[in-house]
């Protein structure tokens, strides 16, 4: 089953799996990625820049209304929800959930209910809690979960909770995780 979108959520030590796991997709990828990486408002690091170097995709930060396109990546902008409607983004700026502007629950929760069974939702390191009920949603719909082990986690708790929120359907290390996506997509030449 080749997804339609790929929608990840990271928080503790996201910038550097999220890293490792981008730089192994290929340029050909064939669904848009969507990444979630609470980070508010405040000046600091650039995590887009950071991204970039270590992916072939483009990545973007997107505006509301935006369409998305396949072979692309896009990461949430910093103190705004990420929101996906059929084809296109949303930005809102409602309360903070679990303390986090961008949250994972609701980026999982509006890919879930735009796209169903053709999500799939990804799991990495993080503190907390934001993101396990978004994946339970995904799993619900019928869309594929993935949770990093969180033995290979900086930060174990968000793939923890995760795992016991849904029955998930991949829990893997790290390194494994772009593997199995780029497997679903046999027709991607390396």
């Amino acid at each position: 089953m080749i997804p339609q979108i790929v929608v990840i959520g990271a928080s503790s030590g996201g910038p550097a799996a999220l890293q490792t796991l981008l730089s192994g997709l290929p340029t050909e990828f064939p669904a848009p990625v969507v990444i979630v990486l609470p980070r508010g408002k405040q000046a600091g690091s650039d995590p887009l820049r950071l991204l970039q170097r270590a992916s072939r995709l483009p990545i973007r930060e997107p505006e509301d209304k935006e369409g998305m396109a396949p072979g692309r990546i896009y990461l949430a902008p910093g103190d705004y929800h990420l929101l996906l409607e059929k084809g296109h983004f949303a930005l809102s700026l409602e309360a903070p959930e679990h303390h986090a502007r961008p949250s994972i629950d609701l980026l999982f929760e509006s890919a879930a209910d735009a796209y169903g069974e053709g999500v799939m939702g990804i799991i990495l390191t993080g503190a907390g809690d934001d993101g396990a009920r978004g994946l339970a949603q995904i799993k619900a719909r019928g869309g594929l979960t993935i949770v990093q082990d969180p033995t290979t986690a900086e930060a174990p708790a968000l793939p923890e909770a995760a795992i016991e929120a849904t029955e998930v359907d991949q829990v893997l290390p790290l390194p494994q995780i772009a593997r199995f996506l780029n497997s679903l997509c046999p027709a991607i030449a390396r």
